[in-house]
């Protein structure tokens, strides 16, 4: 966890001090832009969560394998408070770009949908005392979700949307330029860190939580071990 910890919050940190400060103004939305360095990593990792979640519950599925269900579960909390937060700063970017904090645009809806699929499988990981019926629910539920995230993505392509479309571009030239993509990859990557780092400690709180009751848990916890 450390090799995630320390980049995340130095990434994270560095990137938006450098957009917030060193980055000159848009010159047509002048310094709202400056929400870009929260709102979009926000949403890509978010999705990118998600991904994680529906693959990790695909893998419990077909194998078996309880650490894949223990996963499923520690990403959805913290996918959806990614989500939130871009739900959040999109309103917040919307109300001087667009004149509204909320449109029933495509890809806002959907991001919505997003974030309603989320507390379903955290609704769901409550509705069942079993483990492993909350795992199976929860995993049909994360997988078929997992169509929506393609919809989120191409939205602006497939229907008439406020966004424009992707500025970042891995096949051709990005419209965004380098002044502003630099601290932009600096929070993008950080935050992808920040999610690996909280998966990692929510699985390992989870696997001490299920594990309790045996002998090499208690050693852990009193030091026996060392």
């Amino acid at each position: 966890m450390p090799w995630l910890a320390i980049p995340a919050v130095v990434l994270l940190l560095g990137g938006f001090a450098w957009g917030l400060a060193f980055v000159p103004p848009d010159f047509k939305q002048g310094n709202s832009f400056r929400i870009i360095y929260l709102h979009v990593p926000a949403s890509a990792v978010a999705m990118g969560a998600y991904m994680l979640m529906a693959t990790a519950g695909a893998i419990h599925l077909i194998w078996r394998m309880k650490l894949a269900a223990m996963v499923m579960k520690s990403v959805a909390p913290v996918g959806a408070a990614l989500t939130f937060l871009a739900l959040l700063t999109g309103a917040v970017w919307g109300k001087p770009t667009w004149g509204t904090y909320w449109v029933w645009d495509a890809r806002i809806t959907s991001v919505l949908i997003l974030f309603f699929l989320y507390l379903g499988i955290l609704a769901l990981q409550q509705a069942f005392e079993n483990q492993e019926a909350a795992a199976k629910a929860c995993a049909v539920l994360a997988i078929v979700g997992a169509v929506n995230i393609p919809i989120i993505y191409w939205s602006v392509e497939w229907w008439y949307s406020l966004h424009q479309p992707a500025s970042i571009k891995f096949v051709g030239e990005s419209t965004i330029h380098s002044s502003m993509l630099r601290p932009l990859i600096a929070t993008l990557t950080g935050m992808y860190c920040f999610l690996g780092w909280m998966v990692l400690l929510n699985t390992r709180n989870e696997i001490l939580y299920r594990e309790r009751n045996t002998r090499w848990v208690k050693d852990v916890l009193t030091g026996a071990g060392s």
